[in-house]
C-alpha cells in the first residue's frame, strides 16, 4: 500500500514539474505508448497528466503553464479530470486513438501502432456523439474527389488479396478443418472484448458475446453458426465476461486463431456488435449485421439493430473506407509521416516474408 501511494506521488510530482513549462499536456496514454504517440504530434514537449491529481491541482497548474491542448487517449478520464474540462472550455481537446491499419501484431502485446486517429470532435467508436469522422461521412463530397476513390479501390483490393487487417496476424489455413463441409448457410459472430470502450460507447445496450450468439441462431435457425473469440481473450491479455460454454450447444466454438480471410470462408453473413471485424467484412464482399452503431453502421451498407439519426444518408463502402482509411487516421513509419499505401505495402511484404 505504501509502495503504491510513493508511486502516485512521484508520478504526481513529475506531472507538476513537467506542466509548470509545457503547453501540451496528455492524459491516458500508457507509458510503453508514449514514444511513440510522440512521433504523431507536432509539439515537441508533452507532460502526461496521471488520473490522480486533483481537480484544484488541475486548475492551478493549467493557469500557471497557459495549457492550450490535452490529448485524451480513448474514454477513460475520471470524473474529476471531466469536471477540469467543463470548467476549462479554451483548452482544446483531442482523442486519440488506434487506427484501422494499427500493426502487425496485437496493441496488447505493446507492437508499435502505425497508424493513430485524432478526433477534434469526439472518437469514432463513440456513437453517443459526433466525431469528425462522423462528420467526414456525412458531409464529405466523395463524388468530386475520383482520385481518392481510385486510391480507396487499390487499397481494398490489396488489403483483401493479402488478408490484411487491423493486427495482421499470421495468415491461416484452417477452415476445412475447423468448419467441416458446407451444407447450408454459414454465419460468423465476431467476438469482442466485452468492456471495450468500442461497445460501452458504442451499443446503447448491455449485450455481450453470447447475446450476440443467440441473436444469430434466433434469425437463422438452419444455419451454421460459428463463434469465433476475440484474439485478446485467445491470448489472455483481456478477459471475456460471459462464457462461450453457455452457448456451446447452439454453434461452433473456435477457440483457434485464425486470419479474417480464413474465418470468413464460406460465411454468408457476419453479426457484430462494434468489432472493426464487421468492416473487414464487408470489404471482402461478406454481409454483415451490427447490433450496436460502429463506425461503417448508419450508411446503408449494413443490417443495423441499432439506429443512428445522425447518418443522414446511404453511401458506398469505398466512400466509408475513404474516409475512415485514407483521410481520418495519420500514418508513420519510421517516424515520418507516409500514406496509406506505404504502410499496406510494407504490411504485405511483411506478411508474405
Amino acid at each position: 500500500m505504501l509502495k503504491k501511494k510513493l508511486l502516485r506521488f512521484s508520478k504526481e510530482l513529475k506531472f507538476v514539474f513537467e506542466a509548470r513549462k509545457k503547453k501540451v499536456w496528455a492524459v491516458n496514454v500508457a507509458a510503453w505508448k508514449r514514444p511513440h504517440f510522440e512521433k504523431f504530434i507536432e509539439e515537441a514537449h508533452v507532460a502526461y497528466v496521471p488520473l490522480s491529481v486533483s481537480e484544484q491541482a488541475l486548475h492551478r497548474l493549467a493557469k500557471w503553464s497557459k495549457v492550450k491542448k490535452i490529448y485524451i487517449w480513448g474514454k477513460l478520464e475520471t470524473q474529476v479530470f471531466k469536471d477540469f474540462l467543463a470548467a476549462e472550455p479554451g483548452i482544446k481537446v483531442v482523442r486519440v486513438e488506434d487506427g484501422f491499419i494499427r500493426s502487425v501484431g496485437l496493441g496488447a502485446q505493446h507492437v508499435p501502432p502505425y497508424s493513430l486517429c485524432f478526433d477534434k470532435t469526439g472518437i469514432y467508436f463513440d456513437a453517443t456523439q459526433p466525431s469528425d469522422l462522423e462528420n467526414l461521412l456525412n458531409n464529405y463530397d466523395f463524388d468530386s474527389d475520383p482520385e481518392l476513390l481510385k486510391r480507396a479501390e487499390k487499397c481494398i483490393q490489396t488489403i483483401v488479396e493479402n488478408d490484411i487487417t487491423k493486427y495482421n496476424e499470421a495468415i491461416t489455413n484452417l477452415a476445412a478443418t475447423l468448419y467441416g463441409p458446407k451444407l447450408g448457410k454459414r454465419v460468423l459472430v465476431i467476438g469482442q472484448v466485452e468492456d471495450d470502450q468500442s461497445i460501452q460507447f458504442g451499443c446503447d445496450r448491455p449485450f455481450t458475446n453470447n447475446d450476440l450468439v443467440r441473436l444469430a441462431s434466433k434469425e437463422n435457425p438452419e444455419a451454421q453458426i460459428i463463434y469465433k473469440i476475440h484474439p485478446d481473450v485467445l491470448v489472455g491479455k483481456r478477459e471475456g465476461l460471459s462464457n462461450p460454454d453457455d452457448v456451446m450447444g447452439i454453434c461452433n466454438i473456435i477457440s483457434e486463431r485464425m486470419s479474417l480471410n480464413d474465418a470468413l470462408t464460406g460465411v454468408d453473413r457476419v453479426y457484430t456488435i462494434s468489432s472493426l471485424a464487421g468492416f473487414e467484412s464487408l470489404l471482402r464482399g461478406v454481409a454483415v449485421t451490427t447490433v450496436g452503431c460502429p463506425f461503417y453502421a448508419g450508411w446503408g451498407i449494413t443490417n443495423d439493430k441499432q439506429k443512428s439519426p445522425r447518418r443522414n444518408r446511404n453511401l458506398t463502402i469505398i466512400n466509408v473506407f475513404s474516409a475512415s482509411y485514407i483521410l481520418y487516421p495519420r500514418y508513420m513509419r519510421e517516424g515520418q509521416k507516409v500514406r496509406i499505401e506505404e504502410i499496406v505495402n510494407e504490411v504485405k511484404l511483411k506478411s508474405t516474408s
